[in-house]
Formats: C-alpha cells, sequence, structure tokens
C-alpha cells in the first residue's frame, strides 16, 4: 500500500522515515503543497496525507479523478477542507491526535507572560531600561483562571493550572468527572465576569465562530486577559481591538488569529504584513502574538505523522479509525 504526502517539511523527514519501515507501508513523498494541479502525483494511492493546505472544489474534483478516496489532514483542525464537497464526492477525512502536553505547556506559558507583564519587561530591558515602573505583574494563587473547552487540551490546561493554587473555572458542553475534581463548571456568561484570564479551547465550528465578539468581551473584567491558543476564528477580532483600545480588556495572548492563512509559517522579513488587524494587536505592549506554534514539540510532530499513517491505513483496511470525521 502506498500513502502520498504532500508538504513534507524537514522536521518531519525522520519521522516518516521511522514510521514507513514500523508500518511497512511505501510513501510517495513531495515538499510540494496539495493543489489541482499536482493532485495527479497521488494517482497510485487512495490515500494522501496533507497538513494545512486548503482543499477546495478544484482539489477534491482533482483528487477524486486521481482515485483518491481519503485525506488525513496532519492536523487537529480540518476546517481548511470543504468537508460537504468532499462528502458528496465520496472522499473522506480525518484529522490526527497529537500530545496534549504541547499546546497545554505552551498556554500555561503565556498564561504566566501575560500576568508577569513579560512583554514590556523584556521590551524595556532590550534598550536598558531596568526600572519597575509598570511591570508589576500578578500571582496566579490570586486569580480565577476559566478554561473554555475541556477536552484533551483543555482538561491538561486544567490539571496544570492545580499546581499554581488558582480557582478553576470550566465550560463545556459536555461535562467532564475528571475536570470535576479540579474545576467548577459555570456557564459562560459567569466563566466571563468572574474570570481574570479566560483561555480558550475549542474547536473550529460554525456555532463556535466568533464565539468571543463584542457582547462576550463587555461581560470581562476591565483587567482581565484573553488567551487563544485554540483557532483564530473563536473571536472577533475587531472587536478585540476595540476592546483593547478602549481599555476596557487588560491584554491577550493570542497564538493564533484570523485570517493568519497565508502569513504563519513563511519568512516574510522586510515585507508589508497583509493583515491589518495582526499589525495592530503585534504594536501593543499588553497583547502577546506568537505565529500558531503552540502545538510545535518534537512528539507532536511524530505523533502527527505517526497518526495519519495509521489513519489512512485504518480506512484502507476497513478497520476502525477514530481519526475519521467524515
Amino acid at each position: 500500500m502506498s500513502i502520498t504526502v504532500y508538504s513534507c517539511r524537514a522536521d518531519e523527514a525522520a519521522f516518516l522515515k521511522k514510521f514507513a519501515q514500523q508500518y511497512q507501508v511505501e510513501l510517495k513523498e513531495t515538499e510540494q503543497p496539495l493543489t489541482a494541479q499536482n493532485a495527479a502525483f497521488a494517482q497510485a494511492s487512495s490515500t494522501v496525507s496533507i497538513i494545512t493546505t486548503p482543499v477546495t472544489r478544484g482539489v477534491l474534483d482533482a483528487l477524486y479523478q486521481a482515485g483518491v478516496r481519503y485525506i488525513s489532514t496532519r492536523t487537529i483542525g480540518y476546517d481548511h477542507i470543504d468537508t460537504a464537497y468532499a462528502e458528496y464526492l465520496g472522499i473522506h477525512v480525518g484529522n490526527v491526535s497529537y500530545s496534549p502536553n504541547s499546546v497545554a505547556d505552551y498556554t500555561l506559558m503565556l498564561i504566566l507572560m501575560a500576568t508577569r507583564r513579560m512583554k514590556s519587561i523584556l521590551r524595556h530591558a532590550q534598550v536598558q531600561n531596568f526600572s519597575l515602573q509598570g511591570m508589576q505583574g500578578r500571582e496566579l494563587s490570586n486569580l480565577t483562571v476559566g478554561v473554555v473547552g475541556t477536552g484533551r487540551i483543555g482538561r491538561t490546561v486544567i490539571t496544570r493550572l492545580t499546581g499554581f493554587g488558582c480557582r478553576i473555572l470550566a465550560h463545556d458542553l459536555f461535562e467532564s468527572a475528571a475536570v470535576k475534581a479540579f474545576a467548577s463548571y459555570v456557564d459562560l456568561d459567569t466563566l466571563l465576569r468572574e474570570s481574570d484570564i479566560v483561555t480558550l479551547h475549542m474547536p473550529a465550528t460554525d456555532e463556535n465562530y466568533h464565539m468571543i465578539g463584542k457582547e462576550n468581551l463587555a461581560k470581562m473584567k476591565p483587567n482581565a486577559v484573553l488567551v487563544n491558543t485554540g483557532r483564530g476564528s473563536l473571536v472577533d477580532t475587531a472587536a478585540l481591538i476595540d476592546a483593547l483600545e478602549g481599555e476596557k480588556l487588560g491584554g491577550a495572548a493570542l497564538d493564533v488569529i484570523e485570517n493568519e492563512s497565508g502569513l504563519y509559517y513563511k519568512d516574510l522579513q522586510d515585507k508589508p504584513l497583509a493583515n491589518r488587524d495582526l499589525a495592530l494587536l503585534k504594536a501593543m505592549p499588553n497583547v502577546l502574538v506568537t505565529p500558531h506554534t503552540a502545538f510545535y514539540t518534537d512528539q507532536a510532530v511524530s505523533d502527527m505523522v505517526e497518526n495519519s499513517i495509521k489513519s489512512c491505513l485504518a480506512f484502507e483496511k476497513g478497520e476502525n479509525n477514530p481519526w475519521q470525521v467524515i
């Protein structure tokens, strides 16, 4: 059996070789992202593995013509794939899971950096301003942290938070018994009103689109910090900028942002930044922005490659496939 792998990165090479041997599968690899023009490269495979490439109707038509019947994205999110049209064509889609520690640890780092004003401290230190003015932070043990979304990553964040002695609130449509040992489930309004830090760990769905918008931002404390390591579409960026500029919110730490596609994972030094909202947020002293790197650890990359291969194999063999979404 062969699997065609698009967008092969250098950091994935050793893992691709390792798991190809372990699962005795042939991998047809290319560094090129999947497009309608190179979909024929997958002609000998019924399954393909991709990363975050937009998979539009045109790409799906080309894949179908090439005989592909299963797309595995080496990411948790799969909103870059037109799943409705894929289902119409009879092409199935799967995502992957990876170590929740990667994003959970990064989330804790952002929370600590935001509450200790680390962006300002580092900026001042670079110009040898070692004064304490404006550098006073807050201690987590005195704060309430609201975790929105208690799936694998949200639960791991909550477990990490228990070591800091803070009060933890949680919100999810599906409550977890394990979470209840450490946090109190509340409705979203209560969480927003009472939390000093709100951290988002929800998937990108139509229902969750702009769940943090003007109305919900107004419910938050004026010195609260919003942390987003989930999906950019969870937050109405324009409303967030208005709240920050109007000093109705204490700050934000964002690893994801709306319209990041085409920017993140590219070297854009000395080029105009084609996202004004991102440029504004980067300039604010109380906003931390990182380029969707919370997931990026050696273990997570290994998991992404391995689980994508396992997902393609399960589909091909007609076995139970925990990653198949359609």
